[in-house]
């Protein structure tokens, strides 16, 4: 197969290419690990046969499309690649591909191969297990494609990010107060590099930063929290939640009386972790540090014996015990309301606990075994 388009996410976490054989024309989504996950068939370059041919796919081709589901059962030319333009969805788990201008087809992020659910494409009429109509879904993905390229072009501003920061900083000003140390772009070791999209700029995404709210009159604990995790909604939520908007946008923050150097060095790596593994933080999920136990930042310098190895994200800290928690509701950005989620940290017995039982149950259990939200 030749590649006609290719381009990658702006995150590095997936391809989308455009193949042909010179009889069929496909689609392709693959994982960093260059496997497929979502395809779609795109064009018949020669005439179609009445039924599926089943040789092609046999021989690990895409089949030419049966002639009562495309609307060119006589083959169209083939697709000029100056004509096409990839268009990365905001969460950067999708893509549609462009001609002239005008939805060719679409990779969208619940496309799973290992389940038969293709893309959308243009040219067929009918549902195959090779693409979706793409007429049925028109008016959606020309929406998604709009506000992916607003998205795009935003973060190419040159006061987008100053903007953002002012916003953000002034709403943590009015929950928590005035700030302390301020980390900025903590997430830059952990993003993946050389991606591109579209043939366009590179964005620089996510960049997050940290803003600490040292402890003051009537607060014995400081405040960290990311700024910039939510100026980009998080990859497959739409897979789970109706309400995407409700869960798309997140910032991250952890109450403590330690050394606020020493938590914030936990953020680098979670700041990253949706874009980078294509996943979503959820109110209750259970997350496992990602190297050995002893250099998990909450855990005491001299412990011999690390005891935490991971955390719990929650939505609401009340659920455990502790002072009243600060009132971080009313940032919104893109639309959508942001939600923060303090990290808590827990034992490995604790995170498997709540593999086995639910974070649920877990975070019951913490309560009555008198856990605190606040870290110490």
């Amino acid at each position: 197969m030749n590649v006609v388009a290719s381009a990658t996410s702006p995150y590095g976490s997936r391809r989308l290419t455009v193949e042909t054989d010179g009889v069929t024309t496909a689609a392709y989504m693959r994982d960093a690990r260059d496997t497929v996950i979502g395809a779609v068939w795109i064009a018949n370059h020669r005439p179609a046969t009445p039924e599926l041919d089943l040789t092609r796919i046999d021989a690990g081709l895409p089949p030419l499309m049966p002639a009562p589901r495309t609307r060119h059962p006589e083959g169209r030319p083939a697709l000029d690649p100056r004509s096409l333009e990839i268009v990365w969805f905001e969460e950067g788990d999708g893509a549609a591909v462009l001609e002239s201008g005008e939805p060719l087809c679409v990779v969208p992020a619940w496309s799973d191969m290992s389940r038969g659910i293709p893309g959308y494409s243009r040219d067929v009429n009918a549902q195959s297990p090779f693409a979706f109509p793409l007429e049925q879904e028109a008016a959606e993905f020309t929406r998604r494609i709009g506000q992916a390229r607003a998205f795009w072009e935003w973060t190419r501003a040159e006061d987008a990010w100053a903007d953002f920061q002012q916003s953000a900083l002034g709403h943590l000003l009015n929950r928590l107060g005035p700030g302390g140390h301020y980390w900025h772009d903590v997430g830059r070791q952990f993003r993946s590099s050389g991606a591109a999209h579209g043939g366009q700029e590179r964005a620089a995404a996510p960049v997050v930063s940290v803003s600490e709210r040292p402890a003051r009159t009537g607060r014995e604990f400081s405040v960290l929290s990311t700024l910039g995790m939510s100026c980009q909604r998080m990859p497959t939520v739409e897979l789970y939640e109706d309400d995407v908007s409700h869960f798309a946008r997140i910032e991250l923050a952890v109450a403590s009386t330690l050394p606020s150097q020493r938590v914030g060095s936990v953020f680098p790596w979670l700041a990253q972790y949706p874009w980078r593994s294509v996943t979503w933080f959820a109110p209750g999920d259970v997350v496992k540090w990602y190297h050995e136990p002893k250099t998990f930042p909450l855990n005491a310098p001299a412990q011999r014996d690390a005891r935490w190895s991971g955390l719990v994200l929650l939505d609401d800290p009340s659920r455990l015990n502790g002072p009243p928690a600060p009132d971080l509701t009313g940032f919104m950005f893109g639309g959508d309301p942001v939600r923060w989620l303090w990290l808590v940290p827990i034992t490995d017995e604790e995170r498997q606990y709540a593999k086995g039982a639910g974070s649920g149950a877990l975070i019951r259990r913490l309560r009555d075994e008198g856990r605190s939200w606040v870290v110490s």
